[in-house]
C-alpha cells in the first residue's frame, strides 16, 4: 500500500499498525496538504456488504462527535475493493505500548490518563454513542501530553460482521474488557463503557488484565461469574480509594456501577486530590529526565506537564563569596541579558485580532499574516454564532499575542438542542427519567381522556415528541384520564333488544329485569338506571326494566245487575267495557250476560262486553 493514492486524494506514506479489523497507515490529504491516519479494513470484511454498510452509518455517526479528548473522524468511502476511514493524525503512542515498555504505572500516573478517557466518553454518550471497545490499543498518548480515545462507533459497526475468520483475532483482543451484558446478551449503553474504563484501569495499575484464559470463552465466562480483584491484590501499594473506584466501575450488575462517565470521572478526580503530581513513567524521583505526561486542569481540560531533573531542582547550592566587583558585573550582565530579552520580546508580540465569528479558514487566513496559527481542535454550542465559526479566541482580540504561537478557538456547533423523546405508554417516573437522558426537564402536567390509555399513565407530551429544545427545557406531560364520560340517550318505551345492542356498542354494560306494565308494550323498556340524560364514563352498568306486559286482573261478576253499575265495576277494575243490546229496550236494563266469566283473569286494560236487556 505505501506509495498508492487512495481514491485519488490520500497518498499513503507508511504503515503505522494493524489490528483485528483494519491497517492503519500514515497517509497525506493531498487535497489540504494535511497529514492524517489512513484506516483500511480487512479485505475479509470489506467483502461483507451487511458489515460495509452497517461501518458506513457508524462512520458517519462518529464524524459528527466533536471534543478534544476524542480522535476526530475526517473521511470515509470506498476505492475499487478498499474501504477506508479517514482520521485525525496522532503522533505519539497507545496506552497499550505504555504498558509494554513499563509493565504497569503508579496510581497517579494511572488515574492522570484515565481523567480524560472519561472526558471523551462522557461527551461521546451525551451526543447518543457507545464506544463498546475500551481498551489501551484505542486510548492514544500524544507528543505534546493530550490524550485521545479512537474507534468510536467502530465496535457496533463490527458487530454486524459475519465472517468468524474476519472477527476471531478481534473478539481475543477485546474481550477482556466487555462487560457481562455485552457477553450475556449482547447489548452496551453507558455503564458498559464504565466497565471497560474500569478495566483499562486495573490494567494500568496492575500491569495485566484481571481475567485471562486459554479461549475467548473462558475469559467471557469469568466476566459474567467472577468480581474483578481488588488490584491491591495484586499490587500491595495500589490506594484503597482506587480499589474502591475499580471496585465499583466494574461490578457484574450494570445498576451497581457508577450510572455515568461523569460519575466515575468526580470519583476520580476526588481520588486524585490526596495523591502527588505524577512521575514521568519508567523515572524514580531521584533520576534525571523530562517527559509530557498528561494531566487534567482546573477545568477538566487536559494540558501537558513536563517533569523532569526533579532531584537537581530542589537540592539547595552553597553560596560562594563573590567580591563586589564580581557582583556589580553580575548584575550588570542581568540587567543588559533583560532589557534585551524584553526589548526582542516586544519585537515579537503582535496585537491578537478579532476573528470571532469568522470561518477557522477565513480566521487562518487573517492570523496567518501575524506569524499566528490557529488550533481550532475544541467546539461548544452557542445561540448566537453559526455553526462552524468562531466563539472565541485565546487570547481574546486586543490582547497581545506573541508571533509563532498557537491562538486556540472553540468553533461553535450551533444551538444547543435536544429533541423531545416519546414517552407515550410511559408511567410518569420513567417518562421523567426519559427526559432527563435527553438533558430536558418536566414542567405542570394536564390531563386528557383516552380510550386506550390507562389512567395516570402518559398520552403524550407539549411540545410534541422529536420538537427540538434547549438543554434543561421544561416539556409538560399529558397524563390520562380514561375514557372520556358519555351522556346516556333515553330508551324507555324502546325494544330492549335494541337499547342493550346500543349501549354495549358504546362501552357500556347492561343487565336487566322484567315487569308488569301498564303503559309499556311488552318486551320494551320500562325504565333504566342510570336515567337518560345523566353523564357516565365507559365501562358504566346501566340496568334496564322489560316490561311484561300488562298485569292481570280478576273479572268481576255484574250479571243481573243494572247496566250504569255494571260499567262502573268493570271499569273500576281496569277493564274497558262494550254493551250490546240484543233484545228491544225494555224498562229492566239489567245485564243478561258477560263475555268473561266472573273468576277469571284478563290483562288489565281488556274489553268484556256485556249483553243489557
Amino acid at each position: 500500500m505505501v506509495g498508492r493514492v487512495v481514491d485519488a486524494r490520500y497518498r499513503v506514506e507508511r504503515r503505522l499498525a494493524r489490528g483485528g479489523m483494519a491497517t492503519v497507515y500514515e497517509a497525506m490529504d493531498l487535497r489540504l496538504d494535511r497529514t492524517v491516519a489512513l484506516k483500511i479494513m480487512h479485505p475479509g470484511l470489506a467483502e461483507d456488504a451487511a458489515f460495509v454498510s452497517r461501518f458506513v452509518r457508524e462512520a458517519k455517526s462518529a464524524a459528527r462527535l466533536s471534543d478534544p479528548h476524542v480522535v476526530a473522524v475526517y473521511d470515509q468511502g470506498e476505492d475499487g475493493d478498499l474501504v477506508y476511514l479517514v482520521m485525525e493524525y496522532v503522533s505519539g503512542r497507545t496506552v497499550r505500548d505504555v504498558l509494554r515498555e513499563y509493565g504497569r504505572l503508579t496510581a497517579e500516573q494511572a488515574l492522570t490518563i484515565i481523567d480524560p478517557v472519561l472526558q471523551a466518553l462522557d461527551a461521546a454518550h451525551h451526543a447518543g454513542f457507545v464506544h463498546r471497545d475500551v481498551k489501551p490499543e484505542n486510548v492514544l498518548l500524544t507528543d505534546d501530553g493530550k490524550v485521545k480515545v479512537a474507534d468510536f462507533g467502530l465496535a457496533r459497526a463490527i458487530s454486524a460482521a459475519t465472517s468468524t475468520a474476519a472477527t476471531q483475532g478481534l473478539l481475543i483482543g477485546t474481550v477482556a474488557y466487555l462487560s457481562p451484558e455485552q457477553v450475556e446478551r449482547g447489548i452496551a449503553d453507558a455503564r458498559s463503557d464504565v466497565y471497560g474504563a474500569g478495566i483499562l484501569l486495573y490494567e494500568m495499575v496492575t500491569g495485566s488484565v484481571p481475567f485471562a484464559g486459554e479461549t475467548p470463552l473462558a475469559v467471557a465466562y469469568q466476566h459474567v461469574n467472577a468480581a474483578v480483584p481488588a488490584p491491591s491484590s495484586v499490587r500491595p501499594d495500589v490506594p484503597a480509594a482506587l480499589d474502591a473506584i475499580v471496585a465499583r466501575a466494574t461490578a457484574r450488575d450494570a445498576d451497581d456501577r457508577y450510572p455515568s462517565a461523569a460519575a466515575f470521572l468526580a470519583a476520580v478526580r476526588e481520588a486524585k486530590r490526596g495523591m502527588p503530581v505524577p512521575r514521568p513513567f519508567g523515572v524514580n524521583e531521584d533520576q534525571a529526565a523530562t517527559l509530557v505526561v498528561p494531566m487534567a486542569g482546573a477545568t477538566g481540560a487536559t494540558a501537558p506537564v513536563a517533569t523532569g531533573n526533579a532531584a537537581s531542582a530542589v537540592k539547595p547550592r552553597r553560596r560562594r563569596r563573590r567580591g563586589w566587583i564580581g557582583l556589580l558585573a553580575v548584575l550588570l550582565v542581568g540587567a543588559l541579558v533583560a532589557g534585551g530579552s524584553w526589548v526582542y520580546g516586544a519585537a515579537r508580540t503582535v496585537t491578537m485580532p478579532s476573528v470571532v465569528g469568522l470561518t477557522p479558514t477565513a480566521a487562518e487566513a487573517k492570523l496567518t499574516p501575524l506569524h499566528l496559527s490557529l488550533d481550532s481542535g475544541s467546539a461548544d454550542f452557542s445561540e448566537t454564532v453559526a455553526p462552524g465559526k468562531i466563539i472565541r479566541t485565546d487570547p481574546e482580540a486586543g490582547k497581545p499575542a506573541r508571533q509563532d504561537s498557537t491562538v486556540s478557538a472553540v468553533v461553535s456547533k450551533g444551538p444547543e438542542r435536544h429533541p423531545v423523546p416519546v414517552v407515550a405508554g410511559m408511567t410518569v417516573a420513567d417518562a421523567t427519567a426519559a427526559l432527563g437522558d435527553a438533558s430536558l426537564t418536566v414542567g405542570a402536567s394536564t390531563q386528557a381522556y383516552d380510550e386506550t390509555v390507562p389512567v395516570g399513565v402518559v398520552v403524550t407530551t407539549n411540545p410534541a415528541p422529536a420538537t427540538a429544545l434547549k438543554r434543561g427545557q421544561a416539556v409538560s406531560l399529558v397524563l390520562s384520564k380514561g375514557p372520556a364520560p358519555v351522556k346516556l340517550p333515553g330508551y324507555v318505551g324502546q325494544p330492549a333488544d335494541k337499547a342493550t345492542t346500543a349501549l354495549e356498542k358504546s362501552g357500556m354494560k347492561v343487565t336487566s329485569t322484567s315487569a308488569y306494565s301498564k303503559t309499556v308494550a311488552e318486551g320494551s323498556v320500562v325504565s333504566m338506571t342510570p336515567a337518560a340524560g345523566k353523564t357516565v364514563s365507559k365501562g358504566t352498568t346501566v340496568a334496564l326494566v322489560v316490561s311484561k306486559g300488562p298485569p292481570l286482573v280478576t273479572v268481576p261478576g255484574v250479571v243481573d245487575k243494572f247496566e250504569p253499575e255494571a260499567k262502573r265495576i268493570l271499569t273500576a277494575a281496569g277493564f274497558k267495557v262494550n254493551a250490546i243490546y240484543p233484545l228491544i229496550a225494555t224498562p229492566i236494563d239489567r245485564v243478561l250476560s258477560q263475555s268473561a266469566k266472573a273468576g277469571s283473569q284478563l290483562p288489565w286494560g281488556s274489553t268484556i262486553t256485556i249483553s243489557v236487556v
